[in-house]
C-alpha cells in the first residue's frame, strides 16, 4: 500500500491546489486497488518509450521519462506550443506490504 501522509508531499499539494496544476516536471498519476492488486497509472504521452526508467530503492518507486520537441529546423512556423518537454520525474512512496 502506499503511504498515506508525507508531510513534504502535503505541503506540494497544498501548493498544487493553489496553482491548479502538476509541477511541470511531475507526472500525473491515479492508483487503485483491484482485488488483491495494487495498480498505478501514469500520463507518458509523447514520451520515448526508451527514455522510460522504472527503478526501486528501499521503499520508494521512481518513474522517469522524457519528452523531446520536434526540432525547430524541421518545422516552418509554430502557431501554438503548450506542450511541456524535458524530464518528467514521479516517485511513490510504498508501504511494506507492496
Amino acid at each position: 500500500m502506499l503511504m498515506r501522509f508525507d508531510p513534504f508531499r502535503e505541503f506540494d499539494r497544498l501548493t498544487e491546489l493553489q496553482n491548479r496544476t502538476l509541477p511541470s516536471s511531475m507526472l500525473a498519476m491515479d492508483a487503485y486497488r483491484k482485488g488483491h492488486d495494487f495498480v498505478v497509472s501514469l500520463d507518458l504521452p509523447g514520451a520515448d518509450p526508451a527514455s522510460i526508467d522504472l527503478s526501486v530503492e528501499k521503499n520508494v518507486l521512481t518513474v522517469k521519462a522524457e519528452r523531446t520537441a520536434v526540432p525547430r529546423e524541421q518545422i516552418d512556423e509554430v502557431i501554438v506550443t503548450e506542450r511541456r518537454y524535458g524530464s518528467f520525474t514521479r516517485q511513490l512512496f510504498l508501504g511494506e506490504s507492496l
